[in-house]
């Protein structure tokens, strides 16, 4: 590290889990962020502003004025431009030693597979089933890291999937894909500003943790945040031995 950097991330290095050798490792580690909204956007910043070395961010999706009242990753100026390339251009003016790779597009099929194989470690910010469960499914394949998160109305979920240990349980082990529960959108429900930021924090910080390999994990484990009652609970996880997706890992 150069004195600017040494200077930048000085808060970290002060930490004695984290120091020189934890700061070098997210210099050198790779992510993929599906999804650069509510969720993806304290995700995005966060990842930048502590030094992860490379980030792709995907999102299809455009700025919307609705966006603004909770999405902190873009302002006016970014209205009807994509996601995912107004958030790179924060995140590049936060930290412009950070690479940052913008895909305009929805991830899917072999090109989802290709971004999860490249990366050491992926965060899904999406706000549907059929993303979340086809990102799942790319991360057992790769066995990768995956951090989830979940934000609508009052009620907040984060937990993190450790696809590299054998006895993980995977995404579709807690929400199985052929489950029929109906979908909570913002867009129909609404969603309290802050959440989507708390939420959004705690992925940051877990994908952090692990990249690092520090302190202890959300892997195994659900957090489950009510913003409107202040009040947070843990539910331990189980890996399904019939679960379909990861059961053959």
């Amino acid at each position: 590290m150069d004195d600017g950097q040494l200077l930048r991330y000085s808060r970290h290095l002060l930490l004695n889990e984290i120091g020189i050798a934890g700061q070098e490792r997210l210099a050198g580690s790779r992510v993929l962020v599906v999804g650069a909204g509510g969720l993806g956007s304290p995700v995005a910043l966060y990842l930048a502003a502590a030094g992860v070395g490379s980030i792709t961010l995907a999102d299809h999706d455009v700025v919307d004025l609705t966006n603004l009242q909770r999405q902190i990753a873009h302002d006016m100026a970014s209205l009807g431009a994509n996601k995912a390339e107004s958030a790179a251009r924060r995140m590049v003016a936060m930290n412009p030693d950070v690479a940052i790779t913008a895909l305009p597009a929805r991830l899917e099929g072999d090109e989802l597979a290709r971004r999860v194989g490249e990366a050491d470690l992926v965060l899904d910010c999406s706000d549907n089933f059929a993303t979340r469960h086809a990102v799942n499914r790319a991360c057992v394949a790769w066995r990768r890291p995956l951090v989830s998160g979940a934000a609508v109305r009052f009620d907040g979920q984060v937990s993190a999937f450790d696809l590299r240990r054998d006895d993980a349980p995977c995404y579709a082990c807690l929400f199985p894909e052929n489950a029929r529960d109906a979908e909570m959108r913002c867009a129909e429900f609404g969603v309290f500003a802050p959440l989507v930021g708390v939420v959004g924090a705690m992925q940051a910080a877990e994908a952090l943790k692990l990249l690092m390999d520090i302190g202890t994990s959300l892997s195994g484990r659900l957090l489950l945040y009510d913003a409107l009652a202040a009040d947070w609970r843990s539910i331990r996880l189980q890996r399904d031995p019939a679960c379909p997706v990861c059961t053959r890992r």
